[in-house]
């Protein structure tokens, strides 16, 4: 007898322990669904025109990038 009402209450408790697991999920959910993460940012993927047009350098003169021009590079 005591194992029957052993074996009743271990079903029972999985039960309720399930159903709560769904009843956060869904109340997860919705909080996930109230929120936007997926839209694009104002201003980021939006451009009024397809292509940049980028301007090139001046002939003749080196285009450095690193911002350490005149440096001999000894580290002195």
């Amino acid at each position: 007898m005591e194992t029957i009402v052993l074996i009743a209450a271990i079903i029972v408790l999985t039960g309720l322990g399930v159903r709560l697991v769904q009843l956060l999920n869904a109340q997860h959910n919705a909080r996930i669904a109230s929120y936007h993460f997926g839209d694009v940012l104002p201003g980021i993927g939006r451009r009024s025109r397809k292509h940049h047009r980028h301007t090139p350098a001046a002939p003749g003169r080196p285009t450095d990038t690193t911002g350490r021009a005149g440096r001999s590079g000894t580290g002195r």
